[in-house]
């Protein structure tokens, strides 16, 4: 079995899950508390399926904080588990609970890292395409852009499996450097045309027809 497929039956199993709670609520079984926990486990499929099919679900803003709303859950139940003397059929509730929520929390704080092709649009994916052919044959590269409304210079090089991005921003007094560093060219070109004026085509027209550094 790969490790698709096991995802695959994984996301299976907590869909089961979830039909399971809504099937009871149907008949009578649950609350009102029960409604609350049906909807997260709702989101929770929703976002597993989008993260083991390697589709957007939602934005990628949404599922770091909603991880940190499950693990917040994690810790209450932990806590109720010390503290509470819960009943046998609590304590079996409480570990299921924790035990069933761990996984996906760690898989969903995961899908939210916009460091991966999953959150790229088409133009960045192509875009980070492009600078990652370029920097095989230049090993870094650099584009100054003075004619616009906010000049900038961006600096890009590859360092082992990581791509930085150095930027001067504004100049004068209003100048302003930093730097950041990505495992995906896509989010290397979503971040040099999000935040300078420099497109991922000026890398191109400078450097296409250059010849490669030996």
């Amino acid at each position: 079995m790969n490790l698709q497929r096991a995802y695959i039956l994984l996301a299976i199993f907590y869909t089961v899950l979830l039909a399971v709670g809504v099937i009871a609520l149907l008949m009578g079984g649950g609350t009102t508390f029960s409604l609350v926990q049906l909807a997260i486990g709702a989101v929770t499929v929703a976002g597993l399926w989008g993260y083991f099919l390697g589709r957007q679900v939602m934005s990628w803003r949404t599922w770091r904080p909603f991880a940190c709303l499950l693990a917040l859950g994690i810790a209450v139940n932990v806590w109720l588990l010390f503290t509470a003397s819960p009943s046998s059929a609590e304590l079996t509730w409480l570990l299921a609970n924790i035990i069933f929520t761990a996984l996906p929390t760690l898989l969903l704080f995961r899908y939210g890292n916009r460091d991966q092709d999953v959150w790229a649009t088409p133009g960045e994916i192509e875009g980070g395409r492009t600078l990652s052919e370029l920097l095989e044959r230049q090993g870094e590269l650099k584009v100054e852009k003075r004619d616009a409304a906010r000049p900038a210079t961006v600096n890009v090089r590859r360092e082992g499996e990581h791509y930085r991005a150095s930027v001067i921003r504004g100049q004068g007094d209003e100048e302003e450097r930093f730097e950041e560093s990505f495992q995906r060219p896509s989010t290397l070109a979503f971040f040099i045309e999000r935040f300078t004026c420099v497109e991922v085509g000026d890398f191109e027209e400078k450097y296409r027809g250059e010849k490669e550094v030996a």
